[in-house]
């Protein structure tokens, strides 16, 4: 039986990092500008109040040369203390829908607590009502080149 690739296997470092407000979650938002995902690899635990993406991020902070091959790596997103989650835009009965993320932003309300949104590209968005901001973001598989070959580009 072989064993699945791990990312800490590789020579690249993975990432693993947290955010505990929003200033950590902007770095966050950096780095998983442009990840996709089908609508599968989602999940709230709501007893856990747990909010997960796996997410094929693409590795920004790997642009080094101008002509280096373009990556992307699986990562796993993870969102505790969330208390509700909404949809907009999203249509969740279509089960081959393939997301595209382009940022996370944070809406203080009281005591820490907000809404985190994860906004979508073409208008879709998920807003988790969240106790106080708790996020990881952890790759877990070796980088693997990009299908396109390219960097994303949104014409800015």
């Amino acid at each position: 039986m072989s064993e699945d690739a791990r990312f800490e296997d590789a020579e690249e470092s993975a990432l693993h990092l947290g955010a505990r407000d929003w200033e950590d979650l902007k770095i966050i938002s950096s780095l998983v500008q442009d990840s996709i995902f089908p609508i599968t690899e989602m999940t709230y635990l709501r007893d856990e109040r747990r909010f997960a993406l796996l997410l094929n991020r693409f590795r920004w902070e790997e642009r080094e040369a101008p002509d280096a091959p373009r990556q992307r790596v699986q990562s796993v997103l993870v969102f505790e203390n969330v208390m509700k989650v909404t949809m907009q835009g999203i249509d969740q009965a279509s089960r081959e829908l393939v997301l595209s993320l382009l940022c996370l932003e944070f809406n203080p309300t009281e005591d820490g607590a907000g809404h985190v949104t994860l906004t979508m590209a073409g208008d879709g968005g998920i807003r988790l009502e969240v106790e106080a901001i708790d996020a990881t973001l952890k790759d877990v598989t070796r980088p693997y080149a990009a299908k396109s070959g390219l960097q994303p580009d949104h014409g800015v």
